[in-house]
């Protein structure tokens, strides 16, 4: 089947057809799932490389569950941010060291080199203050305020309580709030 006329089929039906042996199902959910994987496994990590070499290996066991995989049960995306977090945390525990050099490449070449720096800063105090966070909690707080998921996803990624992601996202934006406390000025927020 062409590449175009899968787009619009669900993450699970191109699973489903992937299973069956359509090679470009899986070359279409790759280049649909890859970069949501990505930026989740570099949020959790804080470090890019990290991060490409956990979303290669979430991938790798997406395809190695599809023959089994049973439709309804799950969306594919809750089941590989789950799987993605399993991965980063069980690479933090393995390094216990944290590289805070997340400096991002710009993207288009517009900014000015001093909007970049600030932006890279911004980035770095972000990534800092995540990393202060238990590893439950950043997750939570990562999952619905950087990945934009709901509560009830989240809860379901993090299989725990809706109640309970409420509570670790507010304390964690709270423990947030209090890391970056007196920085405004320096990242360059105007108070209002």
């Amino acid at each position: 089947m062409p590449l175009d006329a899968l787009n619009d089929r669900s993450d699970e039906d191109l699973l489903a057809l992937y299973a069956g042996g359509d090679p470009m199902a899986a070359r279409a959910l790759t280049l649909r799932l890859t970069p949501r994987v990505f930026a989740h496994a570099a949020r959790l990590l804080g470090d890019r490389a990290e991060a490409e070499d956990v979303a290669q290996e979430a991938l790798i066991r997406l395809w190695k569950i599809a023959p089994e995989w049973r439709m309804g049960e799950a969306k594919v995306t809750t089941w590989l941010y789950r799987v993605t977090a399993n991965l980063c945390i069980d690479r933090k525990r393995r390094q216990r060291s944290v590289d805070l050099e997340t400096v991002p490449e710009p993207e288009d070449g517009q900014a000015s080199a001093d909007e970049r720096l600030q932006e890279a800063a911004r980035i770095d105090a972000l990534q800092a203050a995540l990393n202060t966070l238990p590893d439950r909690q950043r997750q939570a707080v990562v999952l619905r305020h950087l990945d934009g998921l709901g509560n009830p996803e989240i809860a379901e990624i993090m299989d725990m309580s809706v109640r309970a992601v409420e509570s670790l996202t507010a304390r964690g934006k709270r423990a947030l709030a209090q890391a970056l406390a007196g920085r405004r000025e320096e990242l360059g927020y105007e108070e209002h």
